[in-house]
């Protein structure tokens, strides 16, 4: 049998990066206790969410993958606990910035970056001023029994092609960590459910588990909605939080089972590529 324990985590980050480092790191060791392999932290958990404005002096806190305080700690706390965390954090790199990712395993080491592919750029999320759009391509990497975890990060998360590029190179699960809540152009638009809806119908249409971890609280007037979640290769949520609750969810996912309903399904099996060619002209 192929079965992991995953965890999400769900909190309210703000103060210093020491004080929101020693947080997930709390939430972490709680997770790892449950006996989660895998844990996921928020996007950008190292302090609040700072692309509600243009402010040129917040790029001095991106820095490199090596030494990044977020990246430091929970390349510690993995090999002290002999588990995966995928780590969001601000990188700089050379004169570039970007949204990216850290695959950190059980010894410690990183074990890849990815880069958010989709920057969004409108009221509350100006991420376009401050990330370059990512170059790694879409990336999955070897988990508990070497099966592969696929990572998107936030506004990845709405895009089908994000999934399925994942999806073809092999992932079994697919995680986001996300940092999402009120618009402030409409603050009656409540996009909690739409952004769940969205992941549970990449795990529908790809039959695979699903992993979401978003921020809470209230920062400059943006509310954080949280719902972070785990569901199933069917769309059927195992664990959930609400809008305010801070702590984390585990749930033990059975691969072996979603693989043979991939299979059943069909729906790798009764692709047509050569019809897709339509997905790739940008006209």
């Amino acid at each position: 049998m192929s079965k992991i324990k995953v965890a999400a985590m769900q909190l309210e980050p703000g103060g210093s990066t020491e004080d929101n480092i020693a947080a997930v790191t709390g939430l972490v060791r709680e997770a790892a206790g449950d006996g989660a392999q895998v844990v996921l932290p928020p996007e950008l958990f190292e302090g609040p969410y700072f692309c509600r404005v243009e402010d040129e002096g917040l790029f001095a806190t991106a820095k490199p993958t090596a030494s990044h305080p977020s990246v430091l700690a929970m390349q510690r706390l993995a090999e002290e606990l002999k588990i995966w965390i995928p780590t969001s954090f601000f990188e700089r790199d050379g004169p570039h910035h970007y949204n990216s990712l850290a695959m950190i395993g059980p010894d410690g080491k990183v074990a890849g970056i990815y880069r958010k592919s989709h920057i969004p750029d409108g009221p509350g999320y100006e991420e376009k001023f401050y990330f370059r759009p990512g170059n790694t391509g879409f990336k999955v990497w070897d988990g508990p029994q070497a099966e592969k975890l696929g990572v998107g990060i936030c506004w990845d998360q709405w895009y089908p092609e994000t999934a399925r590029a994942m999806m073809l190179m092999g992932a079994e699960i697919l995680f986001y960590p996300t940092a999402i809540g009120t618009e402030p152009h409409d603050p009656d638009l409540d996009t909690s459910r739409l952004w769940r809806r969205a992941m549970i119908g990449h795990a529908v249409s790809n039959v695979v588990p699903v992993v979401a971890s978003n921020r809470i609280g209230t920062e400059c007037g943006q509310r954080f909605y949280g719902h972070s979640f785990i569901c199933d290769e069917r769309g059927d949520l195992l664990a959930e939080f609400g809008a305010t609750e801070t702590g984390v969810l585990t749930a033990e996912l059975d691969l072996d089972a979603a693989r043979r309903h991939r299979a059943a399904f069909g729906f790798f099996r009764d692709r047509r590529p050569e019809l897709y060619g339509r997905l790739v002209q940008d006209i």
